[in-house]
């Protein structure tokens, strides 16, 4: 195949990719904030990373309206409600450490991409009261605790996952102050020792949640296992996780292969400096999608069938994510790779 024709087929695919994009925009409401799906529940990890898929798809301004109803929502001591309906908490509700890191991680996306200085003046005070909040749940092992409860008590289970998640969050908010001329060493230091805590100290963590995906691929992806270590953590898990040809397990003992996951797997290949093999497990999936743009967030298998019916946007960011690494959509396209974070 010619370079021209596999160039027009990558325009002609990221052209479709990009649909998701308009899906997002789409279930977005008029004060910014985006819901799971048109009539769901929002969480502010969702929100945030569904606001990167519209950064995207182009939709800045877009971005910027889903990151101002953060800044709106944000509660005094710089956390968040887990969980949303149509504005208003939800009952029930604690404070997530990881959707309240996570904001840091969408505005470095959103300057990386639109070159945007204002804006992260205007959303820093959020990035820092949010960072400020999430480091005072970090355990003496560098472990970060799940939630802050409603009644003040700290639950202390620690997610591998969301631990992660929260590695690079710190990393991004310590990128955001330098690029402020701000200096914020506890950051760093929390950021150091959440790495060796997820590179060394698997006693640490939840062990029930090791049947989740997220939990092989994540300290890849968040760029606390790195180089070799990083490429025998994917062999081993491969197995388990991956049914070859179709797509990742969401959790390994049961028959659902989930678009978001594989979207992910990708973005960790990718990240790990495995372009090739990310790139063939993302056309495993790029046809499973509706008309409107949106993803399947799952099917079961033996059966094929289509599960949940819920059109996700979080699912629709992931694919974007994910797109952008492999296509260099936007400037911010290597956030997630190791070699973005080896260059400091």
């Amino acid at each position: 195949m010619s370079v021209l024709k596999l160039a027009t087929q990558q325009r002609r695919c990221v052209r479709s990719l990009l649909r998701a994009a308009d899906y997002i925009a789409g279930v977005q409401r008029r004060d910014g904030e985006i819901p799971w799906s048109r009539w769901g529940k929002t969480d502010v990890w969702d929100h945030v990373e569904s606001a990167m898929g519209l950064t995207v798809g182009g939709y800045a301004e877009r971005a910027r309206r889903a990151y101002l109803w953060c800044k709106e929502k944000q509660l005094p001591d710089g956390s968040w409600c887990s969980t949303f309906w149509r504005g208003r908490p939800r009952k029930g509700w604690y404070k997530d450490s990881n959707a309240s890191a996570y904001i840091a991680t969408g505005l470095l996306h959103y300057h990386i991409a639109c070159k945007d200085m204002a804006f992260v003046e205007t959303m820093w005070s959020t990035v820092e009261r949010a960072t400020d909040f999430v480091i005072t749940l970090q355990g003496r092992g560098g472990q970060v605790f799940w939630a802050l409860k409603m009644d003040g008590s700290i639950d202390e289970k620690a997610l591998l996952t969301g631990c992660c998640s929260i590695y690079l969050s710190l990393g991004c908010a310590t990128k955001l102050a330098q690029l402020l001329g701000e200096d914020r060493p506890a950051w760093e230091d929390a950021r150091q020792e959440l790495g060796k805590a997820i590179s060394t100290r698997q006693d640490l963590f939840d062990p029930s949640t090791r049947r989740y995906a997220m939990d092989w691929y994540y300290p890849v992806l968040c760029g606390a296992v790195r180089g070799e270590a990083a490429r025998r953590r994917l062999e081993k898990g491969w197995d388990r996780f991956v049914i070859n040809g179709t797509g990742v397990r969401c959790v390994s003992d049961r028959p659902w292969v989930t678009m978001a996951e594989t979207s992910e797997l990708v973005m960790t290949l990718a990240a790990a400096g495995l372009r090739d093999l990310a790139e063939e497990v993302f056309g495993w999936i790029t046809n499973m999608r509706y008309k409107n743009g949106a993803y399947w967030t799952g099917f079961t298998l033996p059966d094929c069938r289509i599960f949940t019916k819920e059109k996700t946007t979080w699912t629709a960011a992931s694919t974007l994510l994910a797109a952008d690494m492999l296509y260099d959509i936007t400037r911010a396209s290597q956030l997630f790779s190791h070699s973005f974070w080896s260059e400091g």
